[in-house]
């Protein structure tokens, strides 16, 4: 059965017209490399870029999807159903950046060492496959956020052809729709490990916690939000429109959640959005190149 998450989207003609032109040039890079290996977790991103690579370069682009305590277990097993949907290869790869002392510190470089440990990784199957490039994910959006996986990308010369390319995230969702790809209006995601605040130390039995939260919290219809971990209190965001279903719920969510271990259940009230967990690094005034 196909995925789901598809939604209409209008372009106009001038859109229409840049997006050819930035198309185009995915297409060039991506065929003039040859050969490439996709770091792909099925999210927005690396899905659209697998399937670009893959109507370019047919088998001679590899999607690897690095697996952890950190990865959703429904997120693996789509990452595979996505992959066969868009005939492009795939395998997984075994990652343990949960065996990295400093990692699992869960210090602002949390996200490097994951990466550092993804490419590594990546590298040894790259020359397996006789990959000449490896290549990422990121968009123009990227940059403007607290992203320190992106120095692993420059110390590994991994590529990031989408960006390369000028992609936003506006484009990414544009031509997502525009090929068919039932990603085009997924929900934004990333590691669970991004839902404990800096300096809490992260567990695989509080990664397993948040996992199973989020998981029943999915079931009941919500698509984009997070399950903040704070020791022993769970804090909820979510899109504004959707805080009315949290409190139709907010019996059901904590009795759950108390269930596995959570004894506060808090929903907050800003709502989601993307990187609240870097706000703290906003408040004490740090930039990326203090903590890299």
């Amino acid at each position: 059965m196909k995925p789901g998450y598809i939604r209409e989207q209008n372009v106009s003609r001038n859109q229409a017209s840049t997006l050819d032109e930035k198309y185009r040039s995915l297409r060039d890079d991506l065929r003039a490399m040859g050969s490439v290996l996709v770091a792909y977790s099925a999210g927005v991103d690396s899905t659209l870029l697998l399937k670009v690579a893959t109507d370019v370069l047919a088998d001679r682009a590899l999607g690897a999807t690095g697996v952890s305590e950190s990865l959703p277990e429904e997120e693996k097993n789509q990452a595979a159903e996505l992959a066969e949907w868009m005939g492009a290869r795939h395998r997984y790869v075994d990652t343990e950046e949960i065996h990295n002392a400093e990692y699992m510190q869960n210090n602002p470089r949390r996200c490097y060492f994951c990466r550092d440990e993804l490419y590594n990784r990546l590298k040894k199957i790259a020359r397996e496959e006789g990959a000449a490039f490896i290549c990422e994910g990121s968009i123009l959006d990227d940059i403007s956020d607290f992203r320190p996986g992106m120095l692993a990308i420059r110390e590994h010369g991994v590529r990031s052809p989408l960006k390369d390319a000028r992609f936003t995230k506006a484009d990414v969702r544009a031509l997502s729709e525009k090929l068919g790809l039932p990603t085009a209006d997924k929900p934004s995601l990333a590691c669970l490990s991004s839902r404990f605040p800096y300096g809490d130390p992260i567990t695989v039995e509080a990664l397993e916690q948040v996992g199973r939260a989020e998981s029943f919290i999915r079931g009941l219809g919500l698509r984009q939000f997070r399950v903040r971990h704070h020791k022993n209190m769970a804090r909820i965001e979510t899109e504004p429109a959707d805080l009315a279903k949290v409190v139709e719920h907010h019996d059901e969510i904590a009795a759950y959640l108390k269930e596995i271990g959570y004894d506060y259940v808090t929903l907050d009230l800003e709502g989601y959005r993307t990187g609240s967990m870097n706000e703290v690094l906003k408040k004490r005034k740090a930039t990326t190149a203090e903590v890299l």
